[in-house]
């Protein structure tokens, strides 16, 4: 312990400096302007500073590069609330609440709420990468394509959480989503499936192209044909961006376990933010005391999505500082970051370089601290933004959505899948089928079959042995329970809306 704080001592004086506090004030702003964006993701934003980072002390390029990541990761929330777009995979589960709160008129609020949660994620997730990183990074070595496996599984099992008003069509846009996720290069053979000839294709549909498609076109098509009912025309509420920051206490709890989900999600290399927001809403929606109203504008579906995203930051960083096993594509190109600068990950970093690895912890701290002025800023201009009339604000939105999506990969087919995705989410809308279970089939699709193929390999395509691979192993054992638990519950809740909506029309 003594060495903990000895190397949080030299970190905080190196992180302290004027230079490295405006290089994470820069990267912070940088951040939550690239998140916002739909298009512009997290790792393209920290691999476009990377080079920058060349002529800098390592303490303050990686202080840039971590500000950046930890901005970006929440700033998605801000399009997500406001117009329905995720602005990154990251905040797929927030626009199940957040933009029905901005509808309601609590568009500041729901920013205000995610901006907070995402702040309190973020430390906590610092905290434990600052002080538990050595036996968090052991927990993620315990983890094979068994485990993998099951955790996508388990991930898919939240489609029957998310579908409670009518559960066929929940597993229909799921099972869509599943499909939508084998285009392209099979994982292990190489072989190319369904993709048409398409070379933008052999590597899967492109995530953030189709959810842009999926939530902006469908919302804008509607805005422009009923503007009677756009989210403009009740949005009001443009401040008290600090006041409403402080109803996150009202949600103890739920932040503890989102925490918790977000963290561990995070260690777990590979499994991505994206799953730890969707694992946290079902988490969230199961305890509540009125699950009903997720989906309607409920702040607990903001809070507990946005808060388990940013908790995923810290997590990530466990096993890429001390294994060198980076825990998504952030914190992979952040790995590259680190080996610029001469910095061997291991357990060495944190004894040989320790003033360097905890000046680096320490300013994500000063990171998560900063984009709260920021993002409630944001709050209250943006909700400003959204009252432009519904006939000027959806071209600009197009526009916005076509400029991300070919920023991608700079490729006009991106564009025309953005549209087909449009399409799809317009139909989906209109014939009362959720697009979520699509978006988490498309998010976990490609884990589930990789980690399947893998698993198959290593027992030489035995299935028997396959199976009694997964009673074999403890952490197999704990995510199966933990999915069939999920399942039951999710089955439970079904059941008794049905017994509600049979009796009520009879009282």
């Amino acid at each position: 312990m003594d060495a903990i704080f000895n190397g949080i001592s030299l970190g905080a004086a190196q992180v302290l400096d004027p230079v490295a506090l405006m290089l994470i004030v820069f990267g912070t702003v940088f951040g939550i302007v690239i998140g916002s964006l739909p298009g512009l993701t997290s790792t393209m934003g920290v691999a476009l500073l990377v080079p920058v980072t060349f002529t800098m002390s390592p303490v303050q390029g990686l202080s840039l590069l971590g500000a950046v990541y930890c901005s970006s990761t929440y700033a998605g929330a801000i399009s997500a609330i406001l117009l329905n777009i995720p602005g990154t995979p990251s905040n797929c589960s927030t626009v199940l609440d957040g933009y029905p709160m901005t509808r309601k008129g609590q568009g500041s609020k729901a920013i205000a709420l995610a901006t907070a949660g995402s702040a309190i994620g973020g430390f906590v997730s610092n905290g434990a990468l600052l002080f538990l990183a050595p036996p968090l990074a052991a927990l993620a070595l315990r983890f094979g394509s068994q485990e993998y496996f099951l955790l996508a599984l388990f991930g898919v099992s939240v489609i029957a959480s998310l579908s409670e008003r009518n559960i066929m069509k929940g597993f229909i846009s799921g099972t869509l989503g599943l499909f939508l996720a084998i285009i392209g290069m099979h994982p292990l053979t190489g072989d190319i499936r369904f993709a048409m000839g398409i070379p933008e294709l052999f590597n899967g549909l492109p995530m953030v192209v189709a959810l842009i498609g999926l939530y902006s076109l469908p919302e804008i098509i509607e805005n422009l044909a009923n503007p009677a009912n756009t989210a403009q025309a009740s949005v009001a509420e443009v401040r008290g961006g600090f006041r409403q920051i402080l109803d996150i206490f009202k949600y103890k709890m739920l932040l503890v376990r989102s925490t918790i989900i977000g963290i561990i999600v995070g260690i777990v290399p590979g499994a991505g933010s994206s799953i730890a927001g969707f694992l946290a809403y079902d988490d969230a929606k199961r305890v509540s005391k009125s699950p009903e109203t997720f989906g309607t504008g409920n702040p607990e579906g903001v809070v507990s999505s946005e808060t388990a995203n940013n908790a995923v930051v810290g997590g990530s960083l466990v096993p890429m500082l001390t294994l060198g096993i980076p825990g998504n594509a952030v914190s992979a190109v952040m790995l590259g970051g680190l080996m610029i600068h001469g910095l061997k990950p291991g357990p060495g970093l944190f004894t040989d370089s320790s003033g360097i690895t905890y000046g680096f912890i320490l300013s994500m701290f000063l990171a998560n601290l900063f984009f709260i002025p920021v993002g409630l800023f944001v709050a209250r201009y943006g909700v400003r933004f959204i009252k432009t009339p519904a006939n000027i604000l959806g071209p600009m939105v197009i526009g916005l959505g076509v400029i991300g999506a070919y920023a991608i990969n700079m490729s006009l087919v991106d564009v025309w899948i953005m549209m087909a995705m449009g399409m799809l989410g317009y139909a989906m809308k209109r014939f009362d089928v959720p697009r979520e279970p699509l978006v988490l089939g498309l998010v976990l699709g490609s884990m589930a079959e990789g980690e399947l193929a893998r698993s198959m390999a290593l027992v030489q395509g035995s299935i028997p042995n396959l199976i009694m691979s997964f009673f074999t192993r403890p952490l197999s054992l704990l995510i199966m329970g933990l999915t069939t638990l999920s399942v039951l519950q999710a089955f439970r809740s079904y059941r008794r809306r049905v017994r509600a909506d049979t009796v009520l029309p009879r009282q």
